[in-house]
C-alpha cells in the first residue's frame, strides 16, 4: 500500500470531498484517508462542513485535537499569509474545499499560490472534479476546453459574455465550461437558449456522483422546448458546437 509522502519541506496536501451527499468511500481513494489522519492542521473554506467530512473518512478522528483556521471569500490577502504560519514552523498542513478539488474555483487557490512562492511542497490529491467529469460525460471537445467561472450577474455583461463563449466554440473548436449559483440555474438556460443559436450544443451535468446524476446534451433548440428543474441542484454547463 502506498505510504504519505515524506518531505524535508512542509508540505501543503490538496484533500478534494465529494460532490454530492455521498459517502466518501465512492469517489476518493484509501491514500487519502492515509493522508488526512496523518495531519493536525487544516485550512478550510466551512468549518462546519469540513469538520462533519472529517468525521465521514473516520469517525475515530479526534476532532478536538486538530487546529482549523477558515480560508473563503471574506478572507483578506493578508491574513491568508498567516494561514500557513504552521508550514513555516515545519508542519504539514491540508486544504479542503466546500465541494470537490481545492483551488479550483475555490479561494484554496490564495494558499497555494503563496506556497508556491515560499518554496512548500504542494500534494494535489485524486477526487471528484465537476468541470472534468462534466466534460468526459458531454461529448465535446476535451483537448480543448475553458473553465470560465461564473457567468457576469449585470444583464448587458452577461449576455455579452454569453456572445463570447459562442465566439469561442465557434473560432476555436472549444468547448466552454461555467457554473452558475444554483437557484439560478433554470434560468441560465432560459437565457442560453434566447441569445444563442437552436443549433449550438448544452450540455447540463447535475448532480455529479450523487443519486440523481444526469448529464445530458442536446440542442439549444430542444432545451428550449424541454420540461427540466435544476434549480437548487449543483450542476456544470458546457456548451459545443
Amino acid at each position: 500500500m502506498p505510504q504519505p509522502q515524506t518531505s524535508a519541506k512542509p508540505t501543503i496536501y490538496l484533500i478534494p470531498v465529494p460532490l454530492s451527499d455521498t459517502g466518501p468511500e465512492r469517489v476518493l481513494p484509501s491514500f487519502n484517508k492515509q493522508i488526512i489522519t496523518s495531519l493536525q492542521y487544516f485550512i478550510v473554506e466551512n468549518l462546519r462542513s469540513a469538520r462533519r467530512f472529517l468525521k465521514s473518512v473516520d469517525r475515530n478522528i479526534d476532532i478536538d485535537t486538530l487546529t482549523f483556521t477558515e480560508l473563503n471569500v471574506r478572507t483578506s490577502p493578508e491574513q491568508v499569509e498567516q494561514l500557513l504560519n504552521p508550514a513555516a514552523q515545519g508542519h504539514d498542513i491540508g486544504i479542503i474545499s466546500e465541494a470537490g478539488c481545492p483551488a479550483v474555483a475555490d479561494p484554496g487557490a490564495d494558499a497555494v499560490r503563496i506556497a508556491q512562492r515560499k518554496g512548500y511542497a504542494v500534494y494535489p490529491l485524486v477526487g471528484p472534479s465537476s468541470i472534468i467529469m462534466g466534460l468526459m460525460g458531454s461529448g465535446f471537445n476535451g483537448q480543448n476546453f475553458a473553465f470560465c467561472g461564473y457567468l457576469p450577474i449585470e444583464q448587458n455583461a452577461r449576455t455579452e459574455k454569453i456572445r463570447q463563449l459562442q465566439t469561442q466554440v465557434l473560432r476555436h473548436n472549444q468547448t466552454q465550461i461555467f457554473i452558475e449559483t444554483p437557484y439560478r440555474n433554470n434560468r441560465l438556460i432560459d437565457e442560453l437558449c434566447r441569445v444563442l443559436p437552436g443549433n449550438m450544443l448544452l450540455c447540463v451535468a447535475s448532480d455529479i456522483t450523487g443519486k440523481k446524476q444526469e448529464i445530458i446534451t442536446k440542442p439549444l433548440s430542444q432545451w428550449a422546448r424541454g420540461n427540466y428543474n435544476y434549480d437548487k441542484t449543483p450542476s456544470i454547463f458546457l456548451l459545443y458546437k
